[in-house]
């Protein structure tokens, strides 16, 4: 006696011309079926390659980077940032953002405005630098090193920029942050003044660059600490595609290796006018 849904087999000789015709059915349903899942997985994994290329803007992953730690950084991450993706060991790809320089880029003859967001940006990184008597935020505010490498028409202008530039603008770091004494801490900047009339063009060919730049002679840091209004100069700023970068901050000679502090006054004290290169 059968007791199931399974039909006898053999077949009968009436049922064997639907054995195919059935088969073939299954075989359709089959395929489809495979089908389906295949455009699901696909439209899975598509989804989770925006998330993760958009930024993860939806999800917490701790790996994700930020492209600003300070502010050249977070210029260039807003400007272009540059992505690589790397897998770790349980396989899900992480977007890591690489710094961005605006040095690999051309010079431009914009004047620059010591008005703008991102000047008053560079200058509070070059402050928080002389508050805590440290190199690395300062360097937000100092003449990119790629832009040096093109502007320069000598040998090994990369050595010049690290071994002369950044050794004495950290010292001079050092001094200014001497010159806060113990309440450095609480020193509080009010302004960076800029004279824009200063501000004059530096033709290529001359003081051996190759590219021509802006030049802007003594702006003045002017700071609040202990209730009195107090400031000292920039020596020279100069301008890489309507930017202005500190290249030297105490002095741009020395006859030491020493840190120097320009013009330190009670009250936010003057500059002159200085046609240097």
């Amino acid at each position: 006696m059968i007791t199931s849904d399974d039909s006898v087999w053999p077949p009968s000789s009436s049922d064997r011309g639907c054995i195919p015709a059935r088969r073939e059915r299954e075989r359709r349903r089959a395929i489809r079926r495979r089908r389906r899942v295949a455009a699901l997985t696909l439209i899975a994994l598509v989804a989770i390659a925006e998330l993760l290329i958009g930024g993860g803007r939806g999800g917490s992953h701790s790996a994700q980077l930020s492209a600003v730690a300070n502010a050249p950084r977070s210029v260039a991450a807003r400007t272009s940032p540059l992505r690589r993706i790397t897998r770790p060991a349980r396989g899900i790809a992480i977007v890591r953002t690489a710094a961005f320089s605006p040095g690999s880029l051309p010079q431009t003859h914009a004047y620059p405005s010591a008005r703008s967001a991102l000047f008053k940006s560079l200058m509070t990184s070059l402050w928080t630098g002389i508050v805590h008597d440290s190199l690395a935020p300062a360097l937000a505010a100092f003449f990119p090193k790629d832009a040096y490498v093109q502007l320069k028409a000598i040998a090994s202008a990369s050595s010049d920029w690290t071994d002369r530039l950044v050794h004495d603008y950290h010292l001079d770091i050092s001094a200014a942050h001497a010159l806060l004494g113990r309440h450095a801490a609480s020193a509080r900047l009010i302004a960076v003044d800029v004279q824009a009339s200063y501000g004059h063009w530096i033709e290529p060919g001359v003081c051996y660059n190759r590219i021509g730049y802006y030049e802007m002679p003594n702006a003045r840091i002017v700071y609040r600490e202990d209730g009195r209004t107090r400031s000292f100069g920039i020596a020279s700023m100069i301008s890489w595609r309507g930017v202005w970068y500190v290249v030297h901050l105490g002095a741009i000679l020395r006859s030491t290796d020493s840190g120097i502090v320009d013009e330190p006054a009670s009250g936010p004290g003057s500059s002159a006018y200085s046609a240097t290169c």
